[in-house]
């Protein structure tokens, strides 16, 4: 990544904070206070120049005021130190309801109106930045990806600390203050950001000020952290490795300019001890010191009226949402809102065109410094496309000499290894994260190059494997931190892989539900956020091998979740299934090259066969599915009996097992591949997709087809539904069945074992003729399922079986050397 260094970074300012700049702050925080009033409640007549109704009040209120208030005034003040400081800055606002805090501030600084230029400055303009605001056709009410400078959608809370410390990483020069609503700091997610200090490092990231923003209630109840005693506050920030700084203001009579004055004071007291920590890392002497950190205590709605019907509102959950929600309504209720927004002096803030006044604006920083238009905060326009190792050299080429379904080799360790080496290549740009399953998933190989980010203190090298104060791994066993962290990071520029157990994958379910939400919102109507690289997410230690932890790992079903996102044409979802090693390497290589999507990558770590060659994979995955015409005995569609197809490791193992079984019995059969499952989905709905006429040449026009699929079968029957020939399949999933028993007999009780297969073929082809065969594979299912029971590994015939096809006439044609070790967690 060219990454940007604006200003001279981590600069003290040596002097008192200026007059003049703290009384522009003041006129900003006015300013963006009215224009976020403006956006909740007004459709006309802005600055009510023309007599002021209830006409110009909005007829649906829709919006949040009890957080916005004390957003502006931090924003505000980090104008001012932006400008002053001439530092690389990026804002992350936690707090999900500030929506118009974030565009009022890119109004403020002209980001607004030079991304939408009908976003004018003057009253006309303003008219329709306030209507637009949680309007039919107009904007989000959070601060979303329509917004410039932001990185990070409010509407989902728990996040703001994982996104900022992901963007600081490999990002010496940025500077992040992460605002935390202290409903958010309630959240599962929020509370494990706080360990985040642990895993980055201060001479190689940039650093993140959390602030605290404490107003004291949610939308209907106090906030825990708000009513703690401030010693037992300040005791937990610090076990959590902070130096916690407070400042509270709103709850007297305190003049605004002597609350200014007191926090751009301890502003630049926090910014000193910032640039102390930078210098210090710059020394040999690195080590892990206490973050500063600011808890920022204000009531909640701020400077709104104190108290509404004899009600406090000020100060109160009831200033939340929208205090005066009658305001167009009743004529008493409208005159409070007027006295309300005459309360900021608009007329001292817009001039006779409705302009924001130079004087409001002169402290502001200029040019890319601006939150708006910072680069951070656009990533896409910083990426640089990672540099790739050949591919080829990290074949399995084995599979060429000896013949389809040589050997037993953990396909992502050969992952692993080509990771390794894009990480060798791209030191600054790449990064694996994952909750402490990197080795576990065989992505190990990167420790040759790199080492884990730690530095919350070590025992010795003997203990702490390849662990390290700098490193392009970070694990920390939070799935929701991972994923926060790599969305961080791509945001602002950078590329990743995070790796997750399969049925861990759920606990950021919401997390990938919103990173897709972002990343649809971009491609539809935001071109002017640049493509980002992709989230790639291998999704390994799956279903059909956990039979050893049992079946509370045992859940595939990412994949049904990733399906609801694929609509419109946005193409933000691949959903991938990698076959073997071969074709996990072109998968990967396609995924580390794409942009603006979420790849789920489904991989055994297992030893498994090679079934295709690297070019053989290549030609696959660029159609999505392929018949595989050396493993069929029909010569043609219409010698075909039936189409046996697969999806997934452990399916194409027994369906190839099938395969071999009703290859004895004479059957004329085709076999079929599919890698990427949305190749399947109907082309109406996605015009990526195999057309109607490439689907019917693939699986048949009109022949059974037998479908054992990694997941859960209703994806492939929701897929395929306008497909021709869709009533003909007969698809086999994960049935929600398993324990901790053996392989077998994990596909056993989920009916997608070999035997279970052959048997069902035979049925959709004729049960009455095959009826004595069906009835002997029938028999031999539970046969073997006994064999388990009483021996406690599986019978021979299934772990023995190596496909017919293979030439078994070298040494070594079956087996490879591929290292085993480690299967568990």
């Amino acid at each position: 990544m060219t990454s940007p260094v604006i200003g001279t970074p981590w600069k003290k300012l040596n002097a008192p904070v200026s007059e003049e700049a703290l009384e522009g702050v003041d006129k900003y925080w006015r300013a963006a206070n009215y224009l976020s009033i403006g956006q909740i409640y007004l459709r006309s007549n802005p600055l009510m120049k023309e007599p002021f109704t209830r006409e110009d009040v909005k007829h649906r209120l829709v919006g949040h005021w009890g957080t916005t208030p004390g957003l502006n005034f931090l924003i505000g003040h980090i104008n001012r130190f932006i400008a002053d400081h001439g530092q690389n800055t990026v804002i992350i606002m936690g707090p999900g309801h500030g929506g118009p805090a974030g565009t009022s501030q890119s109004y403020l600084d002209g980001t607004y109106t030079e991304t939408f230029p009908k976003i004018t400055k003057d009253e006309a303009g303003l008219q329709k930045f306030f209507r637009q605001f949680s309007y039919p056709g107009g904007i989000p009410s959070h601060f979303a990806p329509e917004t410039p400078g932001s990185i990070h959608e409010g509407g989902e809370l728990g996040y703001a600390l994982s996104h900022a410390y992901g963007a600081i990483m490999d990002n010496p020069s940025l500077f992040v203050p992460a605002i935390v609503g202290d409903g958010e700091a309630e959240t599962g997610p929020l509370a494990t950001g706080w360990q985040s200090n642990k895993l980055v490092n201060p001479r190689t990231d940039g650093i993140v000020l959390p602030i605290l923003h404490l107003n004291g209630y949610k939308i209907a109840n106090p906030t825990i952290l708000s009513r703690i005693s401030d010693e037992e506050l300040h005791e937990f920030f610090h076990g959590m490795g902070y130096e916690p700084y407070e400042f509270v203001a709103g709850f007297d009579d305190e003049d605004h300019m002597s609350i200014h004055r007191r926090f751009a004071e301890l502003w630049e007291t926090i910014w000193d001890e910032i640039c102390d920590i930078k210098a210090t890392a710059q020394t040999d002497n690195v080590h892990r010191p206490f973050y500063p950190m600011l808890i920022f205590r204000t009531p909640k709605g701020w400077t709104c009226p104190k108290y509404i019907d004899g009600k406090k509102t000020e100060g109160s959950w009831r200033s939340h949402q929208v205090p005066l929600a009658s305001a167009r309504d009743t004529e008493a209720h409208f005159e409070v809102l007027k006295n309300w927004l005459e309360s900021y002096k608009p007329e001292e803030l817009f001039d006779a065109n409705g302009a924001v006044k130079d004087d409001v604006l002169a402290f502001m920083p200029k040019g890319e410094l601006r939150i708006g238009a910072n680069p951070n905060a656009n990533g896409g326009v910083i990426r640089d496309d990672l540099k790739l190792p050949n591919i080829e050299d990290y074949a399995v080429k084995e599979v060429e000499k000896y013949g389809h379904g040589w050997g037993q080799l953990e396909a992502t360790r050969r992952l692993g290894v080509y990771t390794r080496d894009i990480i060798k290549n791209n030191p600054h740009d790449f990064r694996i994260f994952g909750p402490d399953e990197t080795a576990s998933n065989r992505l190990q190989a990167s420790y040759e190059v790199t080492n884990k980010q730690w530095d919350a203190g070590y025992i010795s090298d003997e203990v702490d494997e390849h662990m390290h104060v700098s490193g392009q791994v970070v694990e920390q066993l939070s799935e929701h931190q991972m994923e926060g962290f790599l969305e961080g990071y791509l945001l602002t520029g950078r590329h990743g892989i995070w790796s997750s157990y399969e049925s861990f994958v759920h606990v950021i379910d919401s997390m990938l539900n919103q990173h897709a939400k972002w990343l649809e919102a971009t491609v539809r109507e935001i071109p002017w956020r640049k493509p980002i690289a992709s989230m790639n997410l291998l999704v390994s230690s799956h279903v059909w091998r956990q039979d050893h932890n049992g079946f509370s790992h045992q859940d595939p079903g990412v994949t049904s979740l990733l399906l609801n996102k694929c609509f419109h044409n946005d193409h933000v979802i691949g959903i991938y299934f990698a076959t073997d090693a071969n074709m996990l390497l072109a998968i990967a290589e396609k995924c580390y090259k794409s942009t603006n999507k979420i790849n789920a990558i489904i991989a055994g770590k297992q030893p498994a066969a090679t079934w295709l060659s690297l070019d053989e994979a290549r030609a696959e995955l660029e159609k999505g599915a392929a018949a595989w015409d050396w493993a069929s005995t029909a010569k043609s569609n219409d010698e075909a009996e039936i189409v046996l197809a697969a999806a997934g490791d452990v399916p194409t193992q027994e369906i190839m097992a099938a395969s071999d079984k009703l290859k004895e019995l004479g059957i004329k059969f085709k076999v079929v591949n599919v890698v990427d499952l949305l190749a399947l989905q109907s082309a109406k709905e996605n015009d990526e997709a195999l057309s109607d006429e490439e689907f019917a040449d693939i699986f048949t026009a009109d022949k059974p087809v037998l479908f054992a699929y990694h997941s859960y079968a209703h994806d492939v029957r929701g897929l395929i539904y306008d497909r021709p020939n869709h009533d003909n399949f007969n698809v086999h999933g994960y049935e929600e069945e398993g324990s901790t028993t053996t392989p077998y007999d994990m596909v056993r009780v989920n009916e997608i074992d070999r035997y279970e297969l052959t048997a069902e073929a035979l049925r959709m082809i004729d049960a009455d003729k095959y009826a004595a065969k069906i009835d002997e594979l029938e028999k031999f299912r539970d046969e073997a399922f006994q064999f388990a029971v009483d021996n406690g590994y599986d019978h021979p015939d299934y772990t023995d079986w190596v496909y017919s096809g293979l030439n078994t006439s070298e040494k070594g044609a079956v087996t490879a050397t591929a290292a085993t070790a480690g299967d568990n967690e």
